[in-house]
């Protein structure tokens, strides 16, 4: 039986193709996010639902797709958008993308504290605004990142990552979590510490968290205050897990060295100020913008979809329990 899915954003093509082959699929034309409003149109009748970070999957919207729909998955390793005791009340699996983000988002991680420590960026565009004259002895001067501290908030999947990566450049590690990690000791000799720690000791200071109520501004004012004036601070977890009034004025009054920003609090709109900086590398929610990385997410997306629909289990659900009310709501009717 063939059933209707609607994607609510361009994906890659070979995923599209994978579920038109035994279902109707609808995607949005417009490369935006749609309004609720727009959303709850569109997704009426549907079966399954492919969405984005920025679409917000609540009960009024699976109302709105009706009993049809069976599982949401979000083309994302991300999941701050479900309510999921919503979707688990009405059995609509949830799921995601988790793993084939880990080497491109921490490798873009590296690449922000690069860029951030040597002033990249800055000096690219001095030099393609003409205005280079010659080599100086003190031009663009940056910071080593050899046998630095890196500190990293988080000790997941991506955190590891980094932590790996990093030891190419001989930098002592340390890292605060809710636990210690054995596994992030093992790889890269990391250190567990207090989150105090964490901040007062740290050359770079990279987040990796997930963002739940625990973590929003994770690093505010009284953090920035705790860090050294030489630290760079690099951000591509979640937006909001910075404050970032807070962190335009730390760079300001050089209360840090420099940041580097791959997301936002309320993306896409900056913080006043924030674009100004000098001292502060941002780029736009890129750091799974790799061929192999979204091509590897929309293969997740489309088997999970696809396993749904055809009754069996996804390969990865974040809400099990909506399965066992589906199947227990069917055996009752």
């Amino acid at each position: 039986m063939r059933h209707k899915i609607y994607v609510t954003r361009a994906i890659p093509d070979l995923t599209i193709k994978a579920l038109e082959a035994e279902h109707d699929v609808t995607v949005n034309p417009e490369d935006r996010a749609l309004s609720p409003e727009e959303l709850r149109r569109n997704v009426s009748g549907c079966a399954a639902i492919v969405s984005l970070l920025t679409d917000r999957i609540d009960g009024p919207l699976l109302d709105a797709a009706g009993p049809a729909c069976r599982i949401v998955a979000n083309y994302a390793v991300g999941t701050n958008n479900f309510d999921v005791p919503a979707a688990t009340d009405r059995g609509v699996a949830l799921t995601n993308t988790p793993g084939v983000l880990d080497d491109a988002t921490a490798t873009h991680t590296i690449a922000l504290m690069l860029a951030m420590a040597r002033r990249i960026p800055e000096a690219e565009r001095f030099l393609r605004e003409g205005r280079w004259d010659g080599w100086k002895p003190m031009f663009f001067i940056g910071v080593d990142v050899d046998r630095k501290v890196l500190g990293i908030a988080g000790a997941g999947r991506i955190g590891r990552n980094v932590a790996r990566k990093a030891r190419g450049f001989d930098m002592e590690i340390i890292y605060s979590d809710v636990a210690p990690n054995r596994e992030i000791e093992e790889e890269s000799g990391a250190r567990f510490v207090s989150k105090d720690e964490l901040l007062t000791r740290s050359d770079f200071l990279t987040l990796h968290v997930p963002l739940s109520p625990e973590t929003h501004h994770y690093v505010s004012t009284h953090e920035f205050g705790r860090m050294k004036p030489t630290a760079i601070l690099i951000n591509a977890s979640r937006g909001p897990v910075v404050d970032e009034k807070a962190l335009v004025e730390a760079l300001r009054e050089h209360r840090i060295w420099g940041a580097a920003l791959d997301v936002f609090e309320d993306e896409p709109k900056l913080a006043p100020g924030l674009i100004d900086l000098p001292n502060l590398v941002i780029v736009p929610h890129i750091a799974s913008a790799t061929e192999e990385t979204r091509l590897q997410m929309g293969e997740i997306v489309s088997r999970n979809v696809l396993a749904v629909l055809s009754g069996r289990p996804p390969d990865i659900c974040i809400n099990a329990d909506a399965l066992t009310r589906r199947d227990a709501s069917q055996t009752v009717m």
